[in-house]
C-alpha cells in the first residue's frame, strides 16, 4: 500500500491560494482517477480537484471554507502498489518548524535572558493592535526586531489580509538587502533610537492600516456582505493600482468594414460551423496581430526584470450573472485562425457563465481584453490585469455622422465607430509603445477586407 498526496494545483501565474468550498468525497471513500474530490474557488475561477490516482481517501487535511496555498497537501489517498508520487515528510518538517517557532513568549525570554545585545531593540506591543498575528508571526517580528509600525504597515496575503510568514520573511529580505524606503523611528525608554525600513511595493506593498468605517446605517438600509469571490476581487484590484503606474491611451476606430462583412457572412457562419460569429473573435484576431508587432507589451515585469512571454495568450474578461468578473484565456491567440478563434471565444464564454472552466483555463494569461461596450459604455480605464503590463477595453459601436476622405473630396456620412481604452503600465510601456499598439489594433480593425473569406 502506498499513499499519495492530492495537493492545490497551480491555477494560475498571479494565483497564489484558493477557498475549499466543499468536500465531494469523505474519509473512506473510493475514488477513481480523474473522479473529483473537492471543490475550492479564487478570485478568478471556481473548480473541482480531480484524483491523480485510483484508491481510498484516508485523510482530509483541510475544513471547508479553509485558505490554501497552492502546492499544500489537500487530501492523502491510499493506493494499492506503487505511484509515481508518495507522501513525504515535508508536511512534518514544516510543522516542526512552525512548532519551534510558536514557543511561548515567556519561553523566549528566559532562552534570551543574559543575551548581552549590541543595539536595545524595540518589542512589537500587540495588545495595541486590533490586527490578528499569529504566534509564528508575532515571534518571527520580536527576534528579527520588527516594530509595531512596521508591522502594521505590511500588507497581509492571508485570510481577511492577515501577514503571513510568506509576508513577514519577503519583508525583512527586503530590509535586509536595503531595498526599502525609512518609516518614523520608533523609541522606546532606555533604548536607542533605530532606523527601520519599509519593502518596495513589489515585495511587501505598504498600505494605510484601514480607517474604520463611517458610514451610517440608517432603518431601512440593506446591508451585503461581499461574497468570498468579490472580496479577493478588491484585493486584487486595489493589489494592480498600488503595483502599476496605471496610464491610458483612447483611440476612435472606424469599424463600418468590420459591421457590414459580419452581418453579410454571419448567417452563413453559423450555417456551416454551428457558432455565432460575434465581434469578440475578430477584435481578439486584431489584438493579437498588435502583439506580434509589438512584443514588448506582451511581457511581465519581475523585479527590475522584464519577462519578454514567448506565447501570445490572451485574457478574456467576462462578466458573471452574480456582478463577479473571471478571465478566461485564448492560449497562442496568434495562431488561430477566425473560425478557430470564434470556436474558441464561444467555448470559454459559455463555460464561464457556468462555472464550468478548469484551472488551466484561467491561467497564463499575458494580455487582456475588456468588452466594456457590451453594457453601453462608450469607453473605459479598465484595471491591469497583473502581472501582465496592458489591458484593452472595447467600448459600444455607435452609429455616428462622420467627415468621411475621398478621393473626390469631403463629406459627411453615417460610420460605424468606437473607441478602444488601452490601460498600459508606464514603469515599462512608455507613452510611444502605449500609443502605437493600440493604433495598430485600430489600423487592423480599419483595413479590414469587406470581401474576405470565412
Amino acid at each position: 500500500m502506498s499513499k499519495f498526496e492530492l495537493k492545490l494545483p497551480q491555477m494560475g501565474e498571479s494565483v497564489a491560494e484558493a477557498t475549499l468550498t466543499n468536500w465531494l468525497k469523505e474519509v473512506g471513500d473510493t475514488i477513481e482517477m480523474d473522479e473529483a474530490v473537492f471543490e475550492i474557488a479564487t478570485d478568478k475561477v471556481d473548480s473541482e480537484v480531480p484524483s491523480e490516482v485510483d484508491g481510498v481517501l484516508l485523510e482530509k487535511r483541510f475544513d471547508v471554507d479553509d485558505v490554501i496555498k497552492v502546492g499544500e497537501v489537500v487530501a492523502v489517498i491510499q493506493v494499492e502498489g506503487d505511484v509515481d508520487v508518495v507522501v513525504d515528510d515535508s508536511s512534518d518538517q514544516e510543522a516542526a518548524v512552525e512548532e519551534t517557532a510558536e514557543v511561548p513568549a515567556r519561553e523566549l525570554e528566559v532562552q534570551m535572558a543574559g543575551v548581552k545585545e549590541s543595539v536595545s531593540t524595540s518589542v512589537p506591543d500587540f495588545s495595541s493592535s486590533e490586527r490578528f498575528y499569529s504566534p509564528l508571526v508575532k515571534n518571527i517580528a520580536k527576534e528579527e526586531n520588527v516594530s509595531m509600525d512596521e508591522l502594521e504597515a505590511i500588507v497581509g496575503t492571508g485570510k481577511e489580509g492577515r501577514v503571513t510568514k510568506n509576508d513577514i520573511m519577503a519583508y525583512l529580505e527586503n530590509r535586509s538587502n536595503g531595498n526599502a524606503t525609512k518609516v518614523d523611528t520608533v523609541q522606546q525608554p532606555d533604548t536607542k533610537t533605530e532606523k527601520v525600513a519599509t519593502p518596495e511595493p513589489s515585495k511587501a506593498p505598504v498600505v494605510d492600516k484601514p480607517k474604520e468605517s463611517k458610514v451610517q446605517v440608517g432603518a431601512g438600509d440593506e446591508v451585503i456582505p461581499l461574497t468570498r469571490m468579490g472580496k479577493l476581487i478588491a484585493h486584487h484590484m486595489v493589489e494592480s493600482i498600488s503595483t502599476s503606474a496605471h496610464v491610458q491611451s483612447f483611440v476612435e476606430v472606424d469599424v463600418t468594414n468590420v459591421v457590414n462583412w459580419r452581418n453579410k457572412v454571419k448567417n452563413a457562419f453559423q450555417e456551416r460551423e454551428g457558432e455565432k460569429l460575434t465581434f469578440t473573435p475578430i477584435f481578439m484576431e486584431a489584438v493579437a496581430m498588435a502583439l506580434k508587432k509589438y512584443p514588448m507589451m506582451n511581457i511581465s515585469l519581475d523585479g527590475d526584470k522584464v519577462i519578454k512571454k514567448k506565447n501570445i495568450n490572451l485574457g478574456m474578461a467576462a462578466a458573471l450573472p452574480d456582478g463577479n468578473l473571471i478571465v478566461p484565456v485564448i492560449k497562442n491567440a496568434d495562431q488561430l485562425n477566425l473560425v478557430g478563434m470564434a470556436k474558441t471565444v464561444n467555448d470559454l464564454a459559455n463555460r464561464a457563465r457556468n462555472n464550468q472552466l478548469k484551472p488551466d483555463e484561467i491561467k497564463d494569461g499575458t494580455y487582456t481584453v475588456t468588452n466594456v461596450g457590451s453594457f453601453g459604455s462608450v469607453f473605459g480605464t479598465p484595471i491591469i490585469n497583473q502581472p501582465q503590463v496592458g489591458i484593452l477595453a472595447l467600448g459600444a459601436i455607435r452609429k455616428i455622422p462622420s467627415v468621411i476622405e475621398t478621393d473626390q473630396g469631403e463629406y459627411i456620412g453615417i460610420r460605424s465607430k468606437m473607441y478602444l481604452s488601452h490601460s498600459y503600465d508606464h514603469r515599462v510601456v512608455n507613452g510611444a509603445l502605449g500609443g502605437m499598439f493600440v493604433k495598430a489594433v485600430a489600423d487592423y480593425l480599419e483595413a479590414w477586407d469587406i470581401n474576405r473569406e470565412i
